[in-house]
């Protein structure tokens, strides 16, 4: 039970209203327990890489060391999912049944509804759990155990129980041949749902802290990885325990002109498309990773506005209904008298996702370039 949260006793009846009005954070703010509603910054963090020792990891390897210290840590934590006790298909798990046995680390069923509700169970029972997703294309069988349970089982209860423990992690997005099935981005359906976070990271030392971070919040969350970069993104990954903060976005470049906001696989198509506004038109552009997709960190974001005067966002899941949209319409509220030109959204085309047309669909450096040079156009 979190400190200073306030619960409903056995026989009460229903929540009073002036306990919705001032705990719980309802319409365009999420709903988490207390112990998170205090918001860290992102400068808060120290260089970890610059002051301690380090290891030259990639994406997966960073979360196998994330999870390992993690059932380290919590002797009770245990880690599950398809094929994970040989090491998962994308081998995020290797070695680790090994280390700690099959009662930890073991594989389940074929059936995503049925992973997410055992890890509600175990949750709820006071435990930590880790359930693997296969690929987040998958993830919709177990869409009303996330939504309908794990999101509010806090709230549904008045607080007396929780699935907090609760971390899914699942790979999303393009990976160069996945096809429809297997290079979704749908972190946009989980955004209406509150009480569950969405966390994305972008790189190898981002992931292994926000997925600590993840695995010990009193919230259930949603940790997507963008599977493109698993081989692909290596770089020195602090040893050890580390965590980065929940809820804060990263301005990973500053800039003056131009604020270009994405979060994943997406912020390194957005470090190059700043890199060209650069070297051929002289522009500068300031680059945020949102880390956190909800709640997400609106103070950044509005800061980095006010400053630029412009804003494009960049996502791979498709533009209608993406979480895009959200970001533009509170800028758009917050920003008005700031803003120079109209907000530009560089996203997935609103198809299915194709797969001998992917290069085609994603949201690359050239389409994020234009979108550059549209927006300085507008407020000529």
């Amino acid at each position: 039970r979190s400190e200073g949260y306030p619960t409903q006793k056995k026989g009460e009846g229903s929540l009073p209203s002036e306990m919705l009005r001032s705990v719980w954070r309802l319409g365009s703010r999420r709903l988490f327990c207390a112990e998170a509603l205090a918001k860290r910054r992102a400068s808060e963090v120290k260089n970890l890489v610059s002051e301690g020792e380090t290891k030259r990891m990639n994406l997966f390897t960073a979360i196998n060391d994330a999870m390992d210290i993690a059932l380290e840590k919590d002797k009770e934590l245990i880690l599950f999912g398809e094929d994970v006790k040989f090491g998962g298909v994308f081998r995020c798990s290797i070695g680790l049944n090994e280390k700690y046995g099959t009662d930890r680390v073991f594989n389940t069923p074929l059936s995503e509804q049925g992973i997410v509700g055992f890890g509600i169970g175990v949750a709820a029972a006071g435990a930590r759990a880790i359930a693997e997703i296969q690929f987040a294309d998958y993830i919709f069988p177990a869409f009303d155990q996330i939504v309908n349970e794990a999101a509010k089982y806090r709230y549904r209860s008045g607080n007396e129980f929780n699935s907090g423990g609760l971390t899914i992690r699942t790979p999303y997005g393009a990976v160069g041949h996945g096809g429809l099935y297997h290079s979704q981005s749908p972190e946009a359906f989980f955004t209406h749902a509150s009480g569950i976070r969405v966390v994305i990271p972008r790189s190898p030392a981002q992931a292994k802290g926000l997925l600590l971070s993840c695995i010990f919040s009193p919230d259930p969350v949603i940790f997507m990885e963008p599977k493109w970069l698993y081989r692909t993104a290596v770089e020195e990954v602090p040893v050890g325990d580390y965590r980065i903060p929940l809820d804060t976005a990263e301005v990973v470049r500053e800039g003056d002109d131009v604020t270009l906001v994405g979060w994943g696989a997406q912020i390194k198509v957005l470090q190059n498309a700043a890199d060209a506004a650069e070297e051929k038109i002289g522009i500068s552009c300031e680059v945020i990773d949102l880390r956190t997709i909800t709640p997400w960190d609106e103070e950044t974001i509005v800061k980095s506005v006010e400053k630029t005067g412009r804003l494009i966002i960049s996502h791979e899941a498709p533009q209608h209904g993406g979480f895009g949209a959200e970001i533009a319409s509170t800028v758009q509220e917050r920003c008005f008298f700031s803003l120079q030109a109209p907000i530009q959204r560089v996203c997935g085309y609103d198809t299915p996702f194709p797969l001998a047309f992917e290069k085609l669909y994603v949201p690359d450096k050239l389409k994020n370039y234009e979108a550059i040079v549209k927006v300085l156009e507008d407020s000529a």
